[in-house]
């Protein structure tokens, strides 16, 4: 071999055992008062409930979800921009979690998780929530105390958080009709 053909070889090798190769960090992080949900871009320590996080693949940081459910039809909707990692969500049951303040570092794993469906229980967004505990027993005293049904992860059928859920009371859908008949007049009259 040839003096430069050497060099180069040995140089390539040099780089090629510098080169370290950089590993996501995919573990649960706790939420600070910094911390925004990813749909509503809202503070997630001033709402209530259980909390989510998905870990997305090259993403420096994991995206936030001020309700579990929101997270759920994160992971199922087919727009992602990339893989998804990790997700965690609140383990209810540990001590010291409460609805209006679901704990720092009680993240479990969602797919371990046991989730209660079908209370009146309202996550951050005021929305039905599905509620996550790190035991069977614990989402069946739940489910027990408050109604509704423990399912895992896999056995939330879609429609239960991919469905739009809005609460909407007769004042509302009157003000819906009132702004909707005003609309129609607006349209009607630029049309003459």
């Amino acid at each position: 071999m040839t003096r430069p053909l050497v060099l180069a070889l040995l140089a390539a090798l040099a780089l090629a055992a510098c080169k370290e190769k950089a590993t996501q960090n995919i573990h649960a992080v706790d939420m600070t008062a910094e911390t925004l949900g990813h749909y509503c871009q809202m503070n997630l320590l001033e709402h209530p409930g259980p909390k989510a996080q998905v870990h997305l693949e090259g993403a420096p940081a994991p995206l936030f979800f001020s309700q579990v459910r929101d997270a759920i039809a994160y992971m199922r909707a087919p727009e992602q921009s990339a893989p998804i990692m990790a997700v965690y969500v609140n383990d209810m049951g540990r001590a010291g979690a409460t609805w209006d303040e679901p704990g720092d570092g009680n993240w479990i794993a969602a797919a371990d998780a046991f989730y209660v469906v079908g209370t009146t229980r309202e996550g951050g967004m005021g929305l039905p929530e599905t509620i996550p505990f790190a035991t069977d027993a614990e989402a069946q005293a739940m489910a027990r105390a408050e109604g509704g049904e423990v399912l895992r992860l896999a056995d939330i059928p879609d429609a239960m958080v991919l469905t739009p859920t809005v609460a909407i009371d007769e004042a509302d859908d009157s003000d819906f009709a009132a702004r909707l008949r005003a609309l129609s007049q607006t349209i009607e009259e630029e049309v003459r």
